[in-house]
């Protein structure tokens, strides 16, 4: 709920609360944002300024060297005000949330409060993806959306700070939208998202970077004084080096404990998040655009959108304030066809084949996919052009005939034939020198004339500022989607950007190119989903890892990392969940030597870190053994039972790199475990849950494991009454015929003994004795619990 007296301003949700005022002088000061101020809503009118003034800091003296705002307003000192906009030139010297170049060259900015409005509902914006409220009434509280209006008087520029509330999920998004009503051109130098200060100076920054293949890492800082900085500086996307996913916490905060904020932004470009403090008393964090390589001339009758920013507040850790985010993105950003319809189990040719396809050899492979109960078949590069490696044919989008005689048409009808559904891999924004369309139109190839490029890949983007070639990608796309029975659509995008201009735009509005490129890509996403929404599109970009809310307004899930080593996908895919809901995440089981890392872990592991995620299988199935095969259909079948829990649980992280994920009405869970490091003896091992509900009575149940008689090695000699040479010809018949399936554990209790102690699991294999009940959890192994509501 928004309740103001246009003094003080409330944004309430069902377990947080956020507050300002406006100031005599018209600027807001910020005064709180955290738990609830009026848990009785019927306070809030009566009592608005009351509390305002409790909870607002004291400055009634000078500091020092401080400048004053004016003669009218001399006891107003920006810079030690915790405001919710900032800009330089009269005071404040913190990090801005705006910066703006006037036409007589001043770059001072004083916006001061005119109005404001208050909405029922949510007005979407206009140039950019954002989030929707389409029919949500929860808890007798209407999503609503205020909109305060400020003025710089001095130059006709009006700024809309734009908040919505979305009380069932604890979140508030903003917004900022400039306008130029003078008469002359205004630069924007800086236009960021939000701007949170707080009244404390020490707070911990997490934030997720990595590399290709190697996402999400999570980073902790704990800023006391100075600045903490995670950003995409100039990639062109939001990247694999840095997530525009944020929190900011008391330093002792962890996933179960702790004030918590979280931020992320709802957008694909360069980014920039920051958190500061003065070393005294104040801190202050801002996230938007990356200011640095952008600028926007603004002119006259124009305006000009930020992206939209979300925030979510919890008191109880890092794992609330999780939930907040992921029922947000669920409920919120993701949308279409596939909001909550159960993503299919797929097999992707690319580890199979890699470029070397045929139309044969992709039938093979659907159909041995098809016997293990695979549901959906994708065939990955190297289907059109003359595309036999990463060196031609981006831009010519019709079939090669020698791998498709039939074109993607016939490959469709036979895969659909076999009761799977079809899709297919393209990268629509990028360009191959070596390719028809290169040589038809140099100019759509982003480029600096007459100066070398650099390619990434072998391959430039295509100039997406323009709209002849947006034109030219949502055509030959809807050709390719239209040609067959498509149902599926993999959406790469392997290079981040260098030499960015544009042809179409002027010198001085190069600074615009990168913002202006979202903004065409946007719209190409949005008129493709509008025109196919059944198909299920995913975003792949693993090059560029631009996995973000953007995307997901259009695309309702994502490539995690091209990196499918199981370990690996541990961590990266935990990262991920500090943020976005396992519905989103594109996660696979692959071969093994895995082709990322020639890691080797058991086929087991690899199926239980894929499950937590919108699964598949990326291997040539047609080279798997009968066994190995039998192991895949085993998978398929555990999962299509537990799919919608995995998909769409509440996702809970646990110590030592373990999860739980919990249906929402709590009458089903599975927990997961992985061993990094095994030791021996390592009898006291307990997996305490988060999430049951206390005063229900669960049955828990391990998911039995296959394991080999040659796991065993030479331990085999001490059961047979011959030498059994490891790994030869006996050793192999024996394997053949011994049946060595894993433990069986299984548990009765209530969901408070779970939650509140944790069940202790079997006694591991320890190299003196071996039973049914043994638990053999080797380095790289993994083992799924599945905990069932009593009836």
């Amino acid at each position: 709920m928004i309740v103001t007296n246009s003094n003080v301003f409330l944004l309430q949700t069902k377990n947080t609360a956020y507050m300002f005022r406006r100031l005599e002088s018209g600027h807001l000061e910020h005064l709180h944002y955290g738990g609830l101020l009026f848990p009785n809503k019927n306070d809030c009118l009566n009592h608005l300024d009351e509390v305002a003034a409790a909870v607002a800091p004291k400055h009634f003296n000078g500091a020092g060297n401080l400048n004053n705002y004016s003669d009218e307003h001399s006891s107003v000192m920006l810079e030690q005000l915790t405001l919710e906009m900032s800009s330089f030139g009269k005071g404040d010297i913190r990090d801005p949330f705006v910066e703006l170049t006037y036409a007589d060259g001043s770059s001072t900015v004083d916006f001061l409060y005119e109005c404001h409005k208050v909405t029922d509902g949510k007005k979407p914006l206009s140039t950019l993806p954002s989030s929707y409220a389409e029919d949500v009434a929860v808890l007798d509280d209407k999503i609503q959306q205020l909109v305060v209006t400020l003025k710089d008087k001095e130059y006709g520029a009006r700024l809309k700070l734009i908040y919505s509330v979305f009380p069932e999920c604890d979140v508030i998004t903003r917004s900022a939208v400039l306008s130029n009503e003078s008469k002359e051109d205004i630069r924007i130098d800086r236009i960021l998202s939000t701007c949170v200060d707080f009244n404390s100076p020490s707070h911990k920054f997490t934030s997720f970077h990595g590399r290709w293949a190697d996402e999400m890492g999570k980073y902790e800082s704990i800023c006391s004084g100075g600045k903490v900085v995670s950003e995409e500086l100039a990639a062109g996307e939001s990247g694999s080096r840095s997530n525009p996913l944020v929190i900011v916490s008391s330093p002792s905060a962890d996933d179960f404990s702790g004030d918590c904020y979280g931020f992320n932004l709802i957008y694909s470009g360069n980014h920039y998040e920051a958190l500061s403090s003065n070393g005294n008393s104040m801190s202050r964090f801002v996230s938007g655009i990356q200011p640095v390589g952008f600028s926007w001339i603004l002119a006259p009758g124009s305006k000009f959108e930020a992206p939209e920013a979300v925030m979510t507040y919890s008191d109880k850790g890092m794992n609330a304030m999780s939930i907040n985010m992921q029922d947000f993105v669920r409920e919120h950003i993701v949308r279409g066809t596939w909001k909550k319809k159960e993503r299919p189990i797929l097999i992707n040719s690319w580890e199979a084949s890699y470029f070397n396809i045929t139309q044969n050899s992709l039938v093979s492979l659907a159909k041995e996919a098809k016997k293990c109960g695979i549901e959906l078949f994708v065939m990955d590069d190297g289907w059109f052009g003359k595309r036999n490696n990463d060196n031609s044919s981006l831009g010519d989008w019709y079939e090669n005939k020698k791998k498709l005689p039939g074109g993607i048409k016939e490959l469709a009808n036979k895969i659909t034939d076999l009761g799977m559904s079809f899709g297919l891999w393209v990268e629509p924004e990028m360009v191959n020198e070596d390719s028809d369309l290169y040589r038809s139109h140099p100019e759509w190839a982003v480029t600096v004339p007459g100066h070398p490029h650099s390619k990434g890949r072998n391959q430039m983007n295509l100039d997406l500022t323009r709209d002849d070639v947006q034109d030219y990608v949502i055509d030959t796309m809807k050709k390719v989607f239209s040609s067959g029975k498509v149902s599926y659509v993999k959406w790469d995008m392997n290079r981040i950007f260098s030499d960015r201009y544009s042809t179409a735009l002027a010198p001085e509005k190069q600074g615009e190119f990168q913002h202006r490129y979202y903004i065409g890509l946007y719209r190409i996403m949005k008129e493709l989903t509008e025109s196919f929404p059944e198909i299920l599109f995913e975003g792949c970009s693993a090059g560029g890892n631009r996995f973000d809310l953007g995307i997901l307004c259009y695309f309702p899930q994502i490539w995690g990392s091209d990196d499918t080593d199981a370990m690996c996908r541990v961590d990266i895919q935990r990262g991920y969940s500090y943020g976005y809901p396992a519905s989103t995440i594109g996660a696979h089981v692959s071969a093994c030597p895995n082709h990322q890392t020639l890691n080797t872990v058991p086929m087991e592991t690899r199926f239980e870190v894929a499950a937590a995620g919108c699964f598949g299988y990326e291997l040539n199935l047609c080279d798997m053994s009968e066994a190995d095969k039998k192991l895949v259909s085993d998978q398929v079948e555990f999962y299509k039972k537990h799919r919608k829990l995995f998909q769409f649980g509440d996702y809970y992280r646990l110590p030592d790199n373990s999860y739980i994920i919990v249906s929402k009405d709590k009458t089903k869970a599975v927990a997961f475990v992985v061993e990094k490091n095994a030791r021996p003896n390592n009898d006291y091992r307990c997996l305490r849950t988060v999430g049951l509900d206390d005063y229900k009575l669960y049955n828990m149940t391990g998911r039995k494991v296959p394991h080999s008689l040659k796991d065993f090695g030479s331990l085999v000699n001490t059961q047979t009454p011959i030498h059994v040479k490891q790994d030869g010809i006996l050793h192999t018949i024996m394997d053949k015929v011994v049946n060595m399936s894993g433990e069986e554990q299984k548990e009765t209790a209530t969901g408070a003994s779970f939650n509140n102690h944790g069940v202790a699991l079997n006694s591991s294999f320890c190299g003196t004795g071996n039973n049914e009940g043994t638990r053999i959890m080797r380095t790289g192994d993994t083992r799924l619990y599945v905990f069932e509501e009593v009836k």
